[in-house]
């Protein structure tokens, strides 16, 4: 069979390496031009399911099931049997709100996420800022902690007037609190007054030592539990020593949880941003 040729010497077969060859049928959207192609490779996504995104952190498809009913996620589509079908938005919405979590707290990260799913910018605000202002009480409660940490390791305990102690009274006086407070720390352990012989309380200044710190400790978000714990070994060690570890596991603790915060803003941006996209592809459909 002779072979036809043409001008230039081209075989007339088209070459597979050609773009208009086999190249061509293999990408049906080469046919295309201008607006339609780019639009063609922009086709939605696969819809994903709840098991989709419950793969990614380990999480149970029920768990991301409740997230949705409980507005923490944007409300997914339907297909027509009823199923859950979703998005990347509600994928980022899911890194998002798990990222918060880690820094904020479970109850506030929720209502993040309800705020920014509301478009409420105000309320969204609101509470990253009041998060962030508990952040920096606790590191100033620290501050103070650390500082009279320093003043109690320098000074000896300084003894009562008369040498016998403080009533419960004054105590609670000089600490700024109800004398009821007082007694609940007597019954969680972390004061152990004497008792004079009426049976009234007296505390010494190694108890009035230890009231103080046990303050400071409180509104550092510590337990009585752990205040105890503290307590005991500083009764056990006769000094304020043995608190300079937990000052180095409460400053540890503040440090980690501002870097979970950090971590928690970037992946909202990008949350709040995946929104932005999906309304504008909503208002303006023949943008591309």
């Amino acid at each position: 069979m002779k072979r036809r040729r043409v001008r230039g010497g081209m075989a007339a077969h088209p070459s597979p390496f050609s773009p208009f060859g086999r190249r061509r049928r293999r990408y049906p959207w080469l046919k295309l031009g201008g607006r339609r192609a780019l639009a063609a490779r922009r086709r939605p996504a696969r819809p994903l399911r709840p098991a989709d995104l419950a793969r990614e952190h380990g999480l149970s498809t029920q768990a991301v099931r409740n997230y949705e009913d409980e507005n923490i996620l944007p409300p997914a589509e339907r297909s027509p049997a009823g199923y859950r079908l979703y998005r990347s938005l509600h994928a980022q919405a899911l890194r998002a709100f798990l990222a918060l979590r880690s820094g904020y707290g479970h109850q506030i990260a929720a209502e993040i996420m309800r705020a920014a799913n509301r478009g409420d910018d105000e309320s969204l605000f609101r509470a990253i800022d009041r998060a962030h202002a508990d952040l920096l009480r606790e590191r100033d409660t620290l501050a103070e902690v650390s500082a009279a940490l320093g003043e109690l390791a320098g000074a000896e305990i300084p003894a009562e007037p008369d040498g016998k102690g403080v009533t419960i009274g004054a105590l609670a006086h000089r600490l700024g609190m109800h004398p009821a407070s007082v007694r609940k720390w007597e019954q969680a352990g972390i004061l152990r007054p004497e008792r004079d012989r009426a049976g009234y309380r007296l505390y010494t200044a190694a108890d009035v030592r230890d009231a103080q710190m046990a303050r400071h400790l409180r509104r550092g978000g510590y337990r009585l539990s752990q205040i105890r714990q503290f307590t005991d070994q500083l009764r056990r060690a006769g000094g304020t020593p043995a608190l300079g570890a937990l000052l180095s596991e409460w400053r540890s603790r503040l440090r980690l949880r501002s870097r979970a915060m950090l971590s928690g803003s970037r992946e909202l941006d990008l949350y709040l941003d995946e929104r932005t996209r999906a309304a504008d592809l909503t208002e303006n459909p023949q943008e591309t």
